[in-house]
């Protein structure tokens, strides 16, 4: 005999109950092609090609993900994330969001709120930069802000329980979020515009780790692709990436980091360690420092991690000179320096944190115009 029959059985059509409407998918329908045409607008961003006499036979290329409409690397992921959630069930007509961030993914995700007629509270730490806080409120989003970064989590869990919400969840979803075999994500952009140049496929990519949902994107499609081109992540002060990937143990924690968008308390989830080749930490004054010397060089200012970012490659091309290496080397500018006016471009904030850009950027210049090595020298023993 058959497993026994449980519940009313229908007799005959008459008692079918009346079919649903499906309201919510329709919802969803509009929200998707509204997504959609954000990225049909959205040109893809430039990649820029600066020339540094100082490395002949090395050509940088700059991904500028500070063009997206949001003015952030962060665009990206926050359209996958709204996917996501879309098409996953968890966001519908009327959903509250929240998000923990450290601000750039917390603006983007205020833009497409607004788009999608939804309410979004970023939970934030209270350091964040005011002006990305006044971005995100300009966006129609509501900010809640912490004491430290190791806060948010908690925070924005509790508060979607409390409204009824969606945890957006940047740290756990970046990189599932994203198609990282293709549908143009930053990867398949990068070699794609590569493809002319006279070093189409480059010697390294050089990015630094927020979620860790950039590198997995990358890293992945580097193996997906077959191609030789090897993965370097920066890591920062103050973060766990570098140690856990070092010793292998994704349980190591840190205070966390002073340059916005990168370096965590943790290792999150979306930090995939398998797909990452080499990892540099880089000194927060090197950092800021690098993002005043590239910000004189390309005219406009760059954020602290386009700095990271920068000063890891620039590492990176000292080592291939070294050897006598050719090649190119790709790097991401993360967003504007403009946001960081307060902080990374001001001259009483560095001394109130006790930064001394002056040899880091010295040597720098010396570097890009010279060649050599971008690290300060060693002060002679007394």
């Amino acid at each position: 005999m058959g497993p026994a029959m449980t519940g009313p059985v229908v007799a005959d059509l008459a008692a079918l109950p009346p079919l649903p409407e499906c309201r919510e998918r329709d919802w969803a329908q509009r929200a998707i092609r509204i997504l959609e045409g954000d990225g049909h607008r959205s040109a893809d961003t430039h990649l820029l090609k600066p020339i540094f006499p100082g490395l002949p036979g090395i050509a940088v290329y700059l991904k500028d993900e500070s063009t997206h409409p949001t003015g952030s690397l962060k665009h990206r992921l926050a359209r996958s994330l709204f996917l996501y959630g879309i098409c996953n069930g968890g966001i519908g007509e009327g959903t509250v969001l929240v998000e923990a961030s450290s601000g750039s993914t917390a603006i983007s995700e205020a833009y497409f709120a607004r788009l999608l007629g939804l309410p979004f509270i970023a939970v934030m730490p209270r350091r964040t930069s005011p002006r990305k806080i006044e971005a995100i409120t300009r966006f129609g989003g509501e900010c809640h802000l912490v004491e430290r970064a190791g806060e948010v989590y908690a925070a924005a869990a509790a508060i979607a329980r409390e409204r009824g919400g969606y945890y957006l969840d940047q740290f756990t979803y970046a990189e599932r979020a994203t198609d990282w075999r293709g549908n143009n994500n930053i990867a398949e952009s990068i070699f794609r515009q590569m493809e002319g140049e006279e070093n189409p496929v480059p010697e390294w990519v050089v990015t630094s780790a927020g979620t860790g949902g950039t590198a997995a994107t990358i890293g992945r499609y580097i193996r997906y692709r077959t191609l030789s081109t090897r993965l370097c992540v920066a890591d920062v002060e103050g973060s766990a990436f570098f140690e856990a990937w070092l010793r292998r143990d994704p349980s190591v924690t840190a205070p966390g980091s002073r340059i916005e968008g990168i370096g965590r308390p943790r290792v999150e989830p979306s930090f995939i360690a398998g797909v990452i080749d080499h990892m540099i930490r880089v000194p927060d004054a090197a950092s800021i420092a690098a993002a005043h010397v590239l910000s004189d060089r390309l005219f406009r200012r760059v954020g602290g991690s386009t700095g990271t970012n920068f000063f890891a490659l620039c590492a990176i091309a000292a080592a291939m000179a070294r050897e006598g290496r050719r090649g190119s080397l790709v790097s991401l500018i993360c967003d504007s320096g403009d946001r960081y006016a307060e902080s990374y471009f001001d001259a009483g904030w560095l001394a109130r944190e006790g930064l001394d850009i002056r040899p880091w950027r010295a040597a720098l210049e010396r570097f890009l115009d010279a060649g050599g090595s971008p690290f300060p020298a060693a002060p002679a023993a007394g």
